[in-house]
């Protein structure tokens, strides 16, 4: 913020601030001096460190209220400002000029007045000489109020030449596909849709909050004028600003927010203003169009949270003395303060802030230092222990964690977007070849994998790769889809450059061991990992080795948490992979709110059990899991457990079958069975098998 310690002391009194006082007390108020320079009036220049989350201090005024509340001790105070004189008003203003705010949701407030018969002309040389004091070239009395007005109040505002506006009329709308405005800088510019304009009935003449149009600019030829005051969303004014590289005064000021009810009091000031510099008529009223105005900002500080926070007493009266010298009303109600916010104090929302603003006001010295502080170190959440375990996990069994890159190029991107979503890309020339937001974490597993080969990388049993981390993706309407997820990479498994069929599945039985320990892990050792051979949803995917994957808890919900499978041939060539790869991509909100896995303590089994290992020959395509629910499915008499053992396949099954091998384990929990006790249920289980799932039992 360029400052002048002479425009400065014109709003406090006693206004006798030296620069050495202004430079200790704003740096102890938490703005430090970046540069001073002594002017030849006799004026002292500061470029004042403003954080972005005070736009109230991008102001003079904002200054001094800071000064004055630093030395509420010698009973500084704010001046009152009285606006100059205006002339009696000529015809309402709706008389000139219509205005349509179509945006109040990103324009929550926007007013105009008119000035007629305006004579345009060199400003005051006590006016001249404020702005050059923070390094603003005058203009001409008109514009220079404009600037004056940023300066003094942090409300940036606009004048048009109200005979260049058809209508005449201003709209505040989005800016039409391809259409161009030429700024006040004189360049033509080419508009997108997303940038917010203030237009006359037929075109843009003004991006908003950044900078007016050229065709409306007031010059020495001007007689009426239209003076603009406003708010607009601080996302949609950055965007514009950045889109097309222009940085202003006004667009520094309205990305840090201006709060609408802080604008008309700037506005009817800069009017008047203008009248008494330029002469002119001033019309009745003020347009005023946007949302309806918020309700005053409540906080509530409890005055023994103070005491905590800051380690020192400060009583009731003590915080509302220090509170009402930065313009906060606070009110004792039951035991706390009841404080209601100014409007231009936007950073202020919540208790800490308050107290924050105590410890300022109060000044930071008062707050003693010991030599050794008492620190409690804090359990960690319980999300943050449910990722160490599953880093923990994976890295136990053989997988190395990453941190990948979170861009992308658009044709490695697409084959990873989910149906009905899209990519997101950014406008950002630095980004090059990859301006897009990464859709899924794989994208950047296979990278590292490439990267991995390139270098010649060589671990047994192949590389594994897993990261935590977020993808990005947007649906139809340009709404952000974000995601936490957990993916995970590995090769398949075998020796030499090729990998047969067998290798495959062989690491596909690896990747599901490496989930069903993450489920045991994070839900509880009962838990279970729920494969679901599926049609794959992306085109990552090898359509033939593809499955959705949830987990079953201890409590029997099932929870669906993503997908694994083998990466397409065409996206392993499109990152230039050797060896097939074998991956899995898990939601991780729903996977870690599993955790912790509840304990179960239970007594040991006081007499043994009798196990009986089964043998059945069925059709290839079976699954596991159709055989364990038709076990389950008997509710066989003393069954504590089915455990699946293997899989043959050879001459003896035949072509199209397979031979799979699991175990049963009967016991009764109060003598010891007989194995003619447990006939029966294997013969009903036997049975069951042969009628759901076409199994025969091997000899």
């Amino acid at each position: 913020m360029d400052t002048s310690l002479r425009w400065i002391n014109r709003y406090l009194d006693p206004g006798d601030v030296s620069p050495e006082e202004l430079d200790h007390v704003l740096t102890e108020a938490g703005f430090p001096i970046e540069t001073r320079t002594d002017l030849p009036s006799g004026d002292t220049f500061f470029d004042v460190e403003i954080t972005s989350n005070r736009g109230d201090c991008l102001s003079h005024i904002g200054l001094a209220r800071e000064i004055a509340a630093s030395r509420q001790a010698r009973k500084a105070r704010l001046l009152a400002m009285p606006a100059p004189a205006t002339p009696p008003a000529t015809g309402p203003v709706r008389d000139s000029l219509t205005l349509e705010n179509r945006e109040p949701s990103v324009c929550p407030r926007f007013t105009a007045q008119v000035i007629r018969s305006v004579k345009v002309g060199p400003s005051p040389d006590w006016l001249v000489e404020l702005l050059d004091a923070v390094g603003q070239r005058s203009i001409n009395n008109v514009v220079d109020v404009t600037n004056w007005l940023t300066f003094e109040f942090g409300q940036p505002s606009h004048v048009f030449d109200l005979d260049t506006l058809n209508g005449p009329s201003l709209v505040i709308r989005y800016a039409n596909k391809g259409e161009t405005l030429r700024t006040l800088d004189g360049v033509d510019r080419t508009l997108v849709e997303t940038d917010l304009v203030v237009a006359d009935a037929e075109k843009a003449q003004s991006l908003a909050g950044v900078i007016g149009g050229k065709p409306t600019e007031v010059t020495e030829r001007t007689v009426n004028v239209v003076l603009e005051a406003a708010t607009w969303d601080p996302v949609v004014v950055r965007t514009a600003a950045r889109r097309l590289n222009i940085r202003t005064d006004a667009s520094h000021r309205f990305e840090r927010g201006v709060d609408p009810r802080t604008i008309l009091e700037p506005a009817r000031r800069a009017a008047a203003m203008i009248v008494e510099l330029a002469g002119g008529q001033l019309a009745d009223g003020v347009l005023d169009e946007g949302a309806p105005p918020a309700e005053p900002t409540r906080v509530s500080l409890r005055p023994a949270r103070v005491a905590r926070v800051l380690g020192i007493e400060v009583t009731s009266m003590e915080c509302v003395g220090l509170l009402k010298g930065l313009e906060i009303e606070a009110q004792a109600n039951d035991g706390a303060l009841s404080c209601v916010i100014p409007p231009f104090r936007l950073d202020l929302t919540r208790e800490i802030d308050l107290i924050e603003e105590v410890a300022r006001t109060k000044g930071y010295d008062a707050i003693p230092l010991r030599e050794r502080l008492p620190i409690a170190v804090p359990r960690p959440q319980e999300s943050e222990r449910a990722l160490r375990e599953i880093a923990s996990v994976l890295t136990g069994l053989g997988f190395y964690e990453t941190i990948t890159f979170s861009f992308t190029s658009p044709h490695r991107a697409k084959p990873f977007i989910d149906e009905g979503l899209q990519e997101i890309g950014i406008d950002d020339e630095r980004r090059g070849g990859e301006p897009t937001l990464r859709p899924s974490v794989l994208s950047g597993l296979l990278a590292c994998r490439k990267a991995n080969q390139d270098g010649q990388v060589d671990v047994r049993g192949g590389v594994r790769l897993f990261e935590r981390a977020a993808a990005f993706a947007q649906d139809a309407s340009g709404t952000s889809v974000e995601r936490q997820t957990l993916a995970l990479l590995m090769d398949a498994p075998g020796d030499g450059a090729k990998r047969s069929f067998d290798d495959r599945q062989r690491g596909m039985r690896l990747l599901t061991g490496a989930l069903e320990s993450l489920a045991r892990a994070v839900a509880g050792p009962n838990a279970q990992l729920v494969v679901t051979s599926a049609s794959a949803t992306r085109s990552c995917w090898d359509a033939s080795a593809f499955a959705k994957i949830g987990v079953r808890d201890q409590r029997g919900e099932m929870v669906e948490l993503g997908e694994m499978g083998q990466i397409g041939e065409a996206v392993q060539q499109a990152y230039g992979l050797d060896l097939p790869a074998l991956a899995a991509e898990i939601d991780l909100d729903p996977f870690i709110a599993l955790y912790p896995p509840k304990a179960k303590a239970e007594l040991l089994p006081s007499f043994p059990a009798i196990e009986r290992d089964l043998s059945i020959a069925l059709d290839e395509g079976r699954m596991w899991r159709e055989v364990e629910r038709a076990v389950l499915a008997v509710n066989a008499e003393r069954l504590e457990r089915v455990e699946f053992m293997g899989t043959y396949r050879g001459k003896q099954v035949g072509k199209g079958r397979k031979s799979l091998t699991f175990r049963m384990r009967f016991r009764d929990s109060e003598r010891t069975l007989r194995h003619e006790e447990v006939d029966p249920q294997v013969d009903a289980i036997v049975s069951a098998l042969r009628s759901s799932v076409g199994a025969e039992l091997r000899a």
